[in-house]
């Protein structure tokens, strides 16, 4: 397990070459969380590239949530068509309405608020909120926790629940969640 000076270095080392290979995605730039919201559940089995067309069609045409949640289910099934898993598409509408009225129109601020929403979990409530409102939450998805594993941070079988949760308490490796997809892949 690293601490101390080593962690420091792990941290500068992982932001440096996260400086150097990250890729330009539409989803980086932004705070909204509503456009971070639809890249988390677009990027839900499915590949990146993949995501990058349908994100910008599907933002271009429902910009916030009032507009989503207005909108007809076919019409939001027709621009989520291609990517398969509609379930996605039709819980993301669902979501969005409840949460225009439920809280405004704007997406919870703390995680508890968050997973109260139709369809939310743990990971995607924490990536929404530290990525949008720098909430300081773990984001383990297999490569944040296949890493963590290799620092020593977790031991066994990864895929067992409590070290899941375990890892989810270790203190932070990287400086931020700004791109919890990054983690142990190549661009």
């Amino acid at each position: 397990m690293l601490n101390g000076r080593e962690l420091a270095t792990f941290r500068k080392q992982l932001l440096s070459w996260f400086r150097e290979f990250q890729r330009d995605l539409p989803w980086r730039g932004t705070k909204d969380p509503f456009c971070i919201w639809v890249s988390e559940i677009m990027l839900q089995q499915t590949r990146v590239a993949a995501a990058i067309p349908y994100y910008e069609r599907f933002l271009q045409r429902f910009p916030d949530v009032h507009a989503l949640a207005a909108a007809p289910q076919e019409e939001v099934l027709r621009l989520w068509s291609g990517l398969g898993y509609y379930s996605r598409a039709r819980n993301l509408q669902k979501r969005g309405a409840a949460s225009r009225c439920e809280h405004r129109g704007l997406f919870p601020t703390h995680l508890d608020d968050a997973l109260a929403l139709p369809g939310i979990g743990v990971y995607t409530a924490a990536a929404i909120l530290s990525i949008a409102f720098g909430e300081k939450l773990a984001v383990l998805d297999g490569n944040v926790t296949r890493v963590l594993a290799r620092l020593g941070a977790i031991r066994g079988d990864l895929r067992e629940s409590q070290r899941w949760a375990r890892a989810a308490r270790k203190p932070r490796i990287a400086c931020s969640n700004r791109n919890p997809r990054a983690i142990g892949t190549k661009p």
